[in-house]
């Protein structure tokens, strides 16, 4: 069912920490990670501006975002199947280069459901990107430098959705959406030039002759079937949820009394990404020193502490809030995404097209349902919504440490 159509690349051994190589794969994919997110959520700040402009409520604002993560749900899986064939390098370009033409395309659309279906076909370009860039790296690097690899990875999507928010605030605020959207899109068809140019060609990765339907099937249950690697793909979608939701609808929170901020000042906001760079890159060394579980749970945890502070009403816990919830997303999700590449066995471009199915439709599908609470009970709600999500989150990090433990006394004995 697995049956190869070339030879593994002239050198099987993985990218050491420290080479030239190595650094030329942390650069590019970074570059990745700030193009998804950067294209993905510039709409987010604007949510208020398009229930305005458009005659929209609130959940239906969020729509802009999240038909292009529920759109990227779906893309992921069929994308990571098909890199099994075609490869990694080149389809992640083309899916770069996509989504950033489709993103300058909603900036032109004259109406919301014109704006609507050219964020979806966007969402649908970029499914090419995550599952492959996280199977590219769990290939070509050495397992003692996976987490750091791939915590730079989740570092270019922070920067990336900071870039995308907080600049698309400022303009919107200073020039046009539209121009704030046109600009992304151009930054984007750059970034995907420089990918192109830096990352190395495979040199572990095997192709795979059988691209049936069945043989896709059969490797996706076979990773869900472990009940470790499920455990972390729904960590990834229920983390996922607070953090969109909690971003999603803090700038309508903030818009209005008694903080009554203007759209440049809550997109600075955003700017508690540069915390979820650091968070990503050293959550990832801990990772590989420490443990993965340990540092998975700690991230939970601290996500928590910054939800119950988003509930002060005064605007420093607020703001304080936002940046430790970041930090704790972010370190959960570098963990957990790391992890993936490790614990699937074979196919490892199946088991993170199945990670980030959960993780997008987490953003899709609970982003959009913590707009009900919002519309319906306000902050408290929003607040308490989060807090069911982590403690599921809570619970999954105790089962997969537990199932680690026990993983590792088998092995010992």
């Amino acid at each position: 069912m697995n049956s190869p159509i070339s030879a593994p690349a002239r050198d099987a051994s993985g990218v050491l920490p420290g080479s030239s190589a190595y650094r030329r794969i942390g650069v590019a994919l970074f570059l990745a990670g700030f193009s998804t997110f950067s294209l993905l959520y510039c709409v987010q700040p604007l949510m208020p501006v398009f229930a305005s402009e458009f005659h929209v409520g609130a959940a239906q604002s969020s729509l802009a975002l999240s038909l292009s993560t529920g759109f990227l749900a779906v893309a992921i899986l069929c994308a990571g199947a098909l890199s099994e064939r075609l490869g990694r390098r080149g389809l992640i370009f083309a899916s770069m280069i996509l989504a950033a033409l489709f993103n300058v395309l909603a900036a032109l659309e004259p109406g919301w459901h014109g704006v609507l279906v050219a964020r979806a076909l966007e969402g649908l370009a970029l499914g090419g990107v995550p599952a492959v860039a996280m199977a590219y790296l769990a290939e070509e690097i050495e397992a003692g430098g996976l987490g750091l690899a791939m915590g730079l990875y989740v570092g270019g999507t922070a920067f990336g959705g900071m870039i995308g928010r907080v600049g698309m605030s400022y303009m919107s605020d200073h020039v046009s959406w539209r121009a704030a959207m046109l600009t992304i899109g151009v930054i984007d068809v750059i970034a995907a030039v420089v990918f192109l140019l830096l990352l190395p060609p495979s040199r572990r990765f095997v192709r795979r002759a059988d691209l049936s339907p069945a043989h896709h099937v059969a490797l996706w249950r076979k990773h869900l079937s472990s009940s470790t690697l499920a455990a972390v793909f729904a960590t990834g979608c229920l983390a996922m949820g607070v953090f969109v939701t909690i971003y999603n609808y803090a700038g309508f929170r903030l818009l209005a009394p008694p903080f009554a901020l203007d759209a440049t000042q809550t997109g600075l906001i955003f700017c508690a990404y540069l915390f979820g760079i650091v968070a990503a890159s050293v959550s990832g060394a801990l990772a590989d020193r420490w443990g993965r579980a340990l540092v998975l749970g700690s991230g939970v945890a601290i996500a928590a502490i910054g939800v119950a502070l988003t509930l002060f009403h005064t605007l420093a816990p607020v703001v304080l809030g936002i940046v430790v919830l970041t930090v704790g997303f972010f370190t959960t999700h570098s963990v957990a995404s790391g992890w993936v590449g490790q614990l699937a066995d074979g196919a490892k471009g199946h088991a993170t097209s199945l990670y980030l199915l959960a993780y997008y439709l987490g953003s899709s599908v609970l982003g959009s349902w913590g707009g009900w609470f919002w519309q319906n009970g306000q902050w408290t709600a929003v607040a308490g919504f989060s807090f069911a999500l982590l403690a599921g989150c809570g619970a999954l990090a105790i089962v997969i440490a537990r199932a680690q433990a026990g993983r590792a006394k088998a092995s010992a004995s």
